[in-house]
């Protein structure tokens, strides 16, 4: 991080560095350098000059990402601290301007997105609030405003990143869909989803403002079949969205789905077409569902070239990888994704083509458990050769030796731009016949010390040739998932609702029978 800091900015330190004085300070401060004092405070953790800052903000535009990021006037860029005590303290600041008497209001927007979850917190008190306790906050504040302020004022455009799972829902709904007069409007422009039922879901997105929304995750505990995904999608519609991700099995029949006389699937035809409809998609993921020679019926259609496209676990045939590899896609391709496919044992060729075609642009590849094994190194290293622009690879759950991978690296060595490898545990490491896809508990199966002993191999051969920036790992249970690890316990519950209703379904049936 640079820490290349302008003589105001020093001023401002020093000045915030005293927050008593500082605060009976605001009101003789010129109003440019509120954002140099924001920043310094922030910097500092002065969490009660932050909500003092925002009560009197005399600029028409708050926006907390260029507030934060790298500057003329100070280095640091401060997006990834997402600090518990000074965004509390910008949405009590917020209540507190809307809420201010007397005098004119310049505030019209406040724009608190563009902060980065990250596992480590950087700031002074090391406690971060989520994606989704930014969300609740944020609810609750406009919630207990709804009536309070003057309705003769123009409320302030609060644009954020909601995460809506059941725990927040009804609070989320309230302030969304405000009965009255509302001081916070909030604009949604990324949204996601999880642990809802298909009603909550759309219910929440009318209200989210589905005309503005720009990015959409339905994840994990949504339970969607094709035809609400269709219904979704054509009911609702989203002109602005760029990144859309749903849920796994998103594209499995109804119970009562019957498919026309012709064998054509209906319901992924209007899919397609309503994706078509969205002249700015160009991040696409669908891991997960059965999608087995549906892949030019769904990405055909599209009138925008994909640049993230996650196709991971989808039971992809050989029609499905001959038409990315020669579509229009393949060569606007930055993210792929197309892990639980065997690669090189069913479409070698193909595959090799794909990352040809896409080797201008591709800049992340995650290829794993795709049963690429030993005598599989050679067309990898070859297929992966064109790719100079490539930065990340991933390819944790393939089973390869430790002799393996060292040839691998070598020829990951000329890879000019690559900065980070995810490698699997080497299967030297592994009983003897270890079956390969692992469950969990196989996978940590391992004898770590020649594990490390591999791994520090694996990084010297990286050193020799020069190429230290390289960052390799083994992430057994994958990255770091800020939103999962917020909501851990709220969807540790759902999961059990649902097997514990799934029980009394399976005992109503056996009673049935008997």
């Amino acid at each position: 991080t640079g820490t290349m800091r302008s003589l105001r900015f020093i001023s401002a330190t020093a000045l915030v560095s005293h927050p008593q004085v500082a605060q009976q300070s605001l009101d003789s401060v010129a109003h440019n350098l509120y954002p140099l004092l924001f920043k310094a405070s922030y910097l500092l953790e002065q969490a009660a000059l932050i909500r003092a800052l925002l009560a009197r903000w005399p600029l028409e535009e708050f926006r907390l990402s260029a507030l934060l990021g790298p500057g003329s006037e100070a280095a640091e860029d401060l997006r990834d601290r997402t600090c518990r005590a000074c965004l509390e303290a910008c949405v009590q600041g917020l209540a507190d301007h809307v809420l201010r008497a007397g005098g004119p209001r310049r505030l019209r927007v406040a724009d608190l997105t563009g902060v980065r979850d990250v596992q480590v917190q950087r700031c002074p008190c090391g406690r971060a609030l989520g994606r989704w306790g930014r969300t609740e906050l944020l609810a609750r504040t406009c919630c207990q405003l709804q009536g309070e302020a003057p309705a003769a004022r123009r409320p302030v455009r609060v644009v954020a990143d909601l995460f809506v799972t059941d725990g927040n829902f009804e609070v989320v709904v309230r302030a969304l869909g405000p009965a009255g007069p509302a001081p916070l409007r909030v604009h949604c422009v990324s949204f996601r989803a999880d642990s809802l039922g298909p009603s909550q879901l759309s219910q929440v997105l009318r209200l989210a403002g589905p005309g503005e929304l720009r990015r959409l995750e339905v994840v994990h505990n949504v339970r969607l079949h094709a035809g609400h995904v269709q219904e979704l999608l054509a009911e609702v519609r989203f002109p602005q969205l760029a990144s859309l991700t749903l849920p796994a099995r998103a594209f499995d029949a109804p119970p009562a789905g019957t498919r026309s006389p012709g064998g054509e699937d209906p319901l992924l035809s209007s899919i397609a077409r309503e994706l078509s409809r969205m002249s700015r998609l160009t991040e696409l993921s669908v891991a997960f569902s059965t999608l087995t020679g549906k892949i030019p019926k769904l990405l055909g259609p599209l009138r925008t070239p994909l640049r993230t496209l996650d196709l991971a676990n989808c039971s992809l045939n050989h029609t499905d990888m001959a038409f990315l590899a020669d579509c229009a896609h393949a060569t606007c391709l930055e993210v792929l994704d197309l892990s639980g496919h065997n690669l090189f044992s069913l479409f070698p060729s193909t595959f090799s083509r794909l990352l040809s075609r896409a080797a201008r642009t591709l800049r992340v590849l995650t290829v794993e458990e795709c049963g690429i094994e030993d005598r599989h190194v050679g067309m990898l290293t070859l297929a992966l050769s064109p790719c100079h622009e490539l930065r990340e690879l991933r390819f944790l759950g393939n089973p390869l030796s430790a002799q393996a991978l060292r040839r691998l690296f070598v020829a990951l060595c000329e890879l000019g731009k690559l900065g980070t490898v995810e490698f699997p545990v080497p299967k030297d490491c592994y009983p003897e016949g270890t079956a390969y896809p692992q469950d969990e508990l196989a996978m940590s199966k391992f004898d770590q010390q020649k594990y490390d002993a591999i791994a520090e191999d694996l990084r010297a051969v990286l050193l020799r040739a020069g190429r230290a920036d390289v960052q390799v790992c083994t992430p057994l249970f994958g990255s770091f998932d800020p939103d999962i690890q917020e909501t851990s316990n709220e969807l540790g519950a759902f999961l059990l609702r649902a097997f514990k209703a799934a029980l009394e379904n399976f005992s109503r049936a056996l009673e049935q029978m008997q």
